[in-house]
């Protein structure tokens, strides 16, 4: 069996086919291994930030932003820089988990930029506190909401246990990450759920019957309002202008540098 960092090489292997090698900043992997909580049949999947070619620009193409589906049925998320970094401005937790993976291949020419977002990812992390906690809140209403809703995919799953327990187990996770960042846990330890990463594995391995995951979902989604209502009373909505000036600044840097290497080819 591959290892998780031979299977993000093999999601970069593809994009290759698809990218020259020096539009692409890097692939991250997103998910499960990230927070200890992947089993034996744990996809690997991955985001993968590319830069635009002076004739995108120029030409003022769109920038790229799709979903790679391998053969295996693993997602790749391709997506143009621009778009990543307004990401980390949206505070959005399934994008800046990246700044934290250990799975991380990184195009070299772009490792030193890359390397002044992960010297300030706390900072990153906590560019506007109001607006993560709207977005936990947001990613925790979509997975109640997901866990018995019959996406075709989910059918089998659904006729076994009457819901979803992966989606239960995501809301669970998400009220303890809320949890703990409000408490003032750096972000990089809010990902990792410590004591709670048996019982996570266990939800998500179908421990509880639908009417105990039910009452588990409905607690928890309770929970997780009342905590979202708290920290908007104590968080202002307010960005950092200096995060801001790095992730301009990082942006810049990254495209000047692809810009300034394609062009200096084609002499």
């Amino acid at each position: 069996m591959l290892s998780t960092m031979q299977r993000v090489q093999e999601h970069l292997d593809e994009a290759l086919t698809h990218f020259h090698k020096d539009q692409i900043v890097g692939i991250f992997l997103r998910g499960s291994q990230n927070y200890g909580l992947d089993t034996p049949l744990s996809d690997v999947d991955t985001k993968l930030i590319v830069v635009p070619s002076f004739k995108d620009i120029a030409m003022n193409r769109k920038p790229v932003s799709t979903t790679h589906v391998r053969a295996n049925e693993e997602h790749t998320d391709w997506k143009d820089i621009r778009l990543y970094i307004q990401t980390f401005r949206k505070q959005n937790l399934n994008f800046l988990e990246i700044l934290y993976t250990e799975f991380a291949i990184v195009n070299p020419i772009y490792e030193k930029q890359w390397n002044r977002l992960l010297e300030s990812r706390e900072a990153i992390t906590h560019f506007n506190p109001y607006r993560s906690v709207q977005s936990m809140k947001g990613i925790a209403l979509e997975k109640y909401h997901a866990m018995e809703h019959e996406y075709p995919s989910k059918i089998e799953i659904l006729k076994k246990y009457g819901y979803d327990p992966k989606q239960l187990h995501h809301l669970v996770r998400v009220e303890d990450y809320l949890s703990r960042y409000i408490a003032g846990e750096s972000y990089g330890s809010c990902l990792d759920p410590g004591p709670m990463k048996q019982e996570l594995i266990e939800i998500k391995m179908g421990k509880y019957s639908l009417a105990e995951a039910r009452a588990m979902a409905d607690k928890t989604k309770a929970h997780v309002e009342e905590m979202a209502e708290y920290a908007y009373s104590i968080y202002p909505n307010k960005e950092d202008p200096e995060v801001n000036a790095l992730l301009d600044d990082v942006q810049y840097e990254i495209m000047k540098t692809a810009v300034e290497k394609e062009l200096s080819e084609d002499d």
